[in-house]
């Protein structure tokens, strides 16, 4: 048995160029239905990549019906290598960062230096991003079968029909492609007063009735900002927003989030803030200042354009200090809801 699992192993790495050798004239290409057809459904709940060309980065979304194939995914995919560089697994959703581009993976039969899926690259082509897998036995099956079909997914293409015969011991490359989304965040703070209102709930109300086609509300995180400031109304916390975003309705939605708070907001220093991109490029002293110090609304404007964060409010006001401290750590983890270095 050992003799048979190295063979394969070797085969696999040896062969970590297949994908770009062996999609050819020939391939399969199956749209979601048609895979759904061919292996009945499946448990895959949604698929979303998104990516940012500036940073040279990507940011892929899965949800499954059970944590049990995301949590193995997430550890097996980051152990083989190729493009991925980072996961998060919050219940039966997987976040997984990786770089765009194309790099050697690692995988075969479970072993304590290999993965038993891989992906092996993220590239863009105008308004679609594609996504290469590979997968043995089980997990050749979960990129097979089960992520084509996801919702989100526009087709998938298979090398050859061998790569259609999944289970047992085989092996399996898929390349997925998906509509191209980018990745906005929003701060906002300032809306309330001692006497009315609350940010977080009207965040959440904007975010809940935006109906733009080719727009996708994503999650919302409270940010706890310095709490000693002497201007603020109790908690000092402020509110960020996160959408995934085609392309082309990046202007309309920065139009609907600026014109909704606007409109519904209790106070006149509200602060928006906007950053599009996936990660920032450089490091920034206002990560900590917005937690630990005093800011002025100077430091907050010059900070916000040294990191490409945009200010969407006409009041250019204080608001916009704690707005640009909820796009800061608004996809910092739940570290951003506490305290500097305060953890769970």
């Amino acid at each position: 048995m050992e003799s048979i699992e190295k063979s394969i192993i070797i085969y696999i790495v040896v062969n970590d160029s297949f994908v770009n050798e062996n999609f050819g004239d020939n391939l399969i290409t199956l749209t979601p239905d048609d895979v759904r057809q061919r292996f009945g459904t499946l448990f895959a709940k949604k698929f979303l990549v998104m990516v940012d060309e500036r940073a040279g980065v990507a940011e892929i979304i899965e949800h499954c019906l059970a944590r049990g194939p995301i949590e193995w995914d997430a550890m097996n995919r980051y152990r083989a290598g190729g493009v991925v560089t980072g996961c998060l697994v919050e219940g039966t959703s997987m976040t997984l960062k990786a770089k765009l581009g194309r790099a050697p993976v690692n995988f075969g039969a479970a072993a304590d230096d290999i993965g038993g899926q891989a992906l092996e690259a993220v590239e863009v082509s105008g308004n679609e991003v594609t996504t290469s897998w590979s997968g043995i036995a089980g997990a050749g099956v979960g990129v097979a079968a089960c992520l084509p079909q996801a919702p989100g997914v526009l087709r998938s293409e298979y090398p050859t029909e061998d790569d259609l015969s999944i289970g047992g011991a085989r092996t399996n490359r898929v390349r997925i492609i998906s509509p191209r989304y980018e990745k906005l965040c929003f701060g906002i703070d300032d809306t309330d007063t001692r006497t009315e209102g609350a940010t977080w709930v009207m965040a959440l109300r904007c975010a809940e009735s935006c109906r733009i086609e080719g727009v996708e509300f994503l999650n919302m995180r409270l940010v706890q900002l310095n709490p000693k400031v002497p201007q603020k109304t109790t908690n000092c916390v402020g509110s960020a927003l996160n959408f995934a975003v085609k392309p082309q309705n990046v202007t309309e939605l920065k139009e609907y989030i600026r014109k909704y708070i606007e409109e519904h907001t209790f106070s006149s220093d509200t602060g928006i803030a906007c950053y599009r991109g996936i990660d920032f490029t450089m490091d920034s002293p206002a990560f900590r200042w917005v937690k630990t110090e005093i800011m002025t609304l100077d430091q907050a404007e010059r900070e916000s354009q040294t990191l490409g964060i945009e200010f969407l409010d006409r009041n250019a006001k204080k608001g916009r200090i704690g707005a640009l401290g909820a796009v800061l750590w608004g996809n910092r983890g739940i570290e951003a809801a506490g305290l500097y270095g305060e953890h769970l």
